[in-house]
């Protein structure tokens, strides 16, 4: 069982930038996929960002892509999300989630693919 902890959200202004990360404990991190996404009040949980195993592959929400950069550090079995010029849009609970190497395709943009979560960390953007 791969257990995952957030940290670095905060409260920070419009166009201010922040630094998430998630460490894993209790598996292989070279052979788990890595997810990131996010739930506001009142919405449904969406997709942010997800890596693959060995960090070849990344995917971006539209609504993120060139603001925030996922990336990965096996050394550190640690996953990251750099979130620059952030939008009060932005605010919410962000989680990381992992999924374990195993049969099917990888689907990194549906949270139902993923096997292991962590608890969330609250980000809020203030304009």
């Amino acid at each position: 069982q791969v257990q995952l902890v957030e940290s670095g959200g905060g409260m920070v202004q419009a166009g201010d930038s922040l630094r998430l990360s998630c460490a894993t404990s209790g598996g292989d991190f070279r052979k788990i996929a890595m997810g990131w996404f996010r739930q506001a009040p009142g919405k449904k949980r969406e997709f942010v960002a997800a890596v693959t195993f060995a960090g070849s592959s990344t995917y971006y929400a539209e609504n993120v892509k060139g603001r925030f950069t996922i990336s990965r550090d096996n050394a550190k079995n640690t996953v990251f999300l750099q979130m620059n010029s952030l939008k009060p849009e932005d605010t919410a609970v962000y989680y990381c989630a992992a999924r374990g190497l195993r049969g099917g395709n990888y689907q990194p943009t549906l949270d139902t693919d993923y096997d292991n979560w962590g608890q969330g960390t609250q980000v809020t953007v203030s304009s």
